[in-house]
């Protein structure tokens, strides 16, 4: 009997496997083989071997891509999760307007990364965007500047544009934990004596981590393949400078390197599997 139960419990699984595997493992499998030629898109492909994996890791916009990148994705996923955390025990407390304000939060998170992207560009333009002309009509000096003439400043602008879009996406899973955690738990440590910061610390922090984890995976992956939020405000530039991975795929596809760009999809895919594996077994272990 209980081998039965076993076996339709595989069957029941079947039509999930399947699409598992015609919507992941063939085209990962299919982007294996193709990254190992010097297909332009166009004619035949030509097996090349690891040729295309050598060419990335010598090529300096590449590696200066992989920068660019990673300095994004730490950036926009501590502060992601600090800003998501604050605004979620905002959020828990009580006071007037609290509907409200959760969803003036969390409206910039259903609107398209692009489209926020250029209403950004049209503020922070500089020497001709909103804020520009609004300090100058008040006579007062350009708050921003020409942030775009500099690779910091450029990039702390993209960093700050992303987080103020999705932390209130972060926001509401976050606010789900903590409206999960029992009042009797906080009650007791209060009783105990452990002062704000000790039922923050051993009460409220471990009970947060699955919503940790969830927010933590999902704030990386987004990151790390960050690509409408630049298109719209930098295009990549000045130069290259503030150039994705993902727009640099996206060029080199378009420049007919098909094979080529496709290697370099690969490498995206490990650079974010293994942050993302790392945050999930460090968390797990806290559990």
């Amino acid at each position: 009997m209980k081998k039965k139960r076993i076996n339709w419990a595989q069957f029941l699984s079947l039509p999930a496997l399947i699409l598992f595997g015609v919507f992941f493992v063939y085209p990962l499998l299919k982007g294996i083989g193709m990254s190992m030629t010097n297909w332009d898109g166009m004619g035949e492909a030509k097996f090349v071997g690891l040729k295309n994996f050598v060419d990335f890791f010598s090529d300096e916009r590449a590696m200066h891509d992989i920068k660019t990148t990673l300095i994004f994705a730490i950036g926009s996923a501590v502060l992601l999760n600090l800003v998501g955390l604050g605004y979620a025990f905002l959020m828990n407390s009580k006071f007037r307007g609290k509907s409200i304000a959760r969803v003036i939060i969390y409206l910039p998170a259903i609107i398209s990364p692009l489209i926020m992207g250029y209403i950004w560009y049209f503020l922070l333009q500089p020497g001709r965007g909103f804020l520009y002309h609004a300090f100058s009509q008040l006579g007062l000096p350009d708050p921003i500047g020409n942030w775009m003439s500099s690779y910091p400043s450029a990039l702390a602008v993209l960093v700050l544009v992303n987080v103020w879009q999705f932390a209130g996406m972060t926001m509401i899973i976050y606010l789900a934990g903590l409206q999960s955690i029992s009042s009797d738990v906080l009650e007791a440590a209060l009783i105990d004596g452990a002062s704000p910061w000790q039922r923050f610390a051993h009460v409220t922090l471990p009970l947060l981590m699955p919503a940790i984890r969830i927010n933590v995976v999902t704030n990386i992956i987004g990151s790390l393949s960050v690509f409408d939020v630049i298109m719209s405000l930098t295009e990549g530039g000045p130069g290259y400078s503030t150039e994705s991975l993902s727009i640099y795929i996206m060029r080199m596809c378009y420049g007919s390197r098909t094979g080529y760009s496709t290697a370099v999809a690969m490498i995206l895919f490990l650079i974010i599997l293994i942050p993302v594996l790392i945050s999930m077994r460090l968390t797990r272990a806290k559990d």
